[in-house]
């Protein structure tokens, strides 16, 4: 007799299981557009986050550790063997999480190239002149935020913002921790966009969230360069000056934003080539089909 579970958390596609001395991570096949979780769901869609995540974990442990224990449900109790969890749940470590949204960024666009264009600056960072939209940075650059609640939105704040913010909740630590952040998300950065080049695949920029272990060790916790968490533009066919096709829920965006009166729904075509993207993405970078 299989228990029955109730998520303790629940985000805007994911939901959080407490399993004792560990948590079980459940991406869901919601999708979310402009911090609205729409009445859609993209079947596969939280398959291809989970084993994403998992394939990046396992490439970066040289840099550091993550919150991952497994991602086989025989390793979960009975209650996530049911159909609708297969390929979704992973089980990972209780972390206690360090509240910043750690940003990267390799190219310009989205936000930041809006804000270059008004001040030649990206979250308070000055940048070159003459960039074009989707122009590759000279270096990344890390531009932290803070994590908000549902249905508030995240808050960039600068580097020296995010020593102070840490310290406020861990007194004494929030120089370490702060630059430990930078130059954690900096490495795991240029290490997978590396990787992903060599596959055709450019990451323009990404988020990490990293937690502290029971030894008070840094460890990369959540989900990692997901295509919710993630940019990724082909490799083939980019140019500067506009934006970029890519392979994760621009599509979603883009119907959203010229179609008034959707009610944040979305045409089923648009489902389609969202999940189509996705497998694509997770094909190119682990070189396997994902059966969903």
């Amino acid at each position: 007799m299989s228990t029955e579970f109730k998520p303790i958390k629940e985000g805007k596609v994911r939901e959080i299981y407490d399993n004792g001395d560990s948590l079980i991570l459940v991406a869901t096949d919601r999708i979310s557009c402009f911090d609205v979780i729409l009445n859609n769901n993209v079947t596969g869609k939280g398959a291809v986050l989970t084993q994403m995540s998992k394939f990046w974990f396992d490439m970066t442990e040289d840099i550091l550790p993550n919150h991952m224990i497994s991602v086989d449900a025989a390793d979960m109790p009975e209650f996530f063997s049911k159909p609708e969890f297969k390929g979704k749940s992973m089980m990972v470590k209780k972390l206690t999480m360090l509240p910043v949204e750690c940003i990267v960024r390799g190219y310009i666009t989205g936000s930041g190239w809006a804000s270059y264009k008004k001040d030649g600056t990206v979250c308070g960072i000055k940048l070159p002149e003459g960039l074009k939209e989707s122009d590759k940075l000279p270096e990344p650059i890390y531009t932290p935020s803070t994590k908000a609640e549902i249905g508030d939105h995240d808050e960039n704040i600068s580097y020296e913002q995010s020593v102070e913010y840490l310290e406020k909740r861990f007194p004494g630590k929030g120089e370490e921790y702060a630059s430990k952040l930078r130059d954690y998300t900096l490495a795991l950065y240029k290490k997978c966009a590396d990787y992903a080049l060599t596959k055709g695949i450019i990451i323009a920029d990404t988020k990490f969230e990293f937690g502290l272990d029971e030894n008070g060790n840094i460890v990369v916790g959540d989900e990692m360069l997901t295509p919710d968490s993630s940019r990724f533009w082909p490799a083939q066919g980019y140019e500067p000056g506009h934006s970029q096709p890519s392979f994760d829920k621009q599509f979603a965006r883009d119907w959203l934003k010229s179609n008034e009166g959707h009610n944040w729904t979305l045409p089923g075509e648009i489902v389609d080539k969202t999940i189509d993207k996705y497998l694509q993405a997770y094909k190119l970078l682990t070189g396997k089909e994902l059966e969903i």
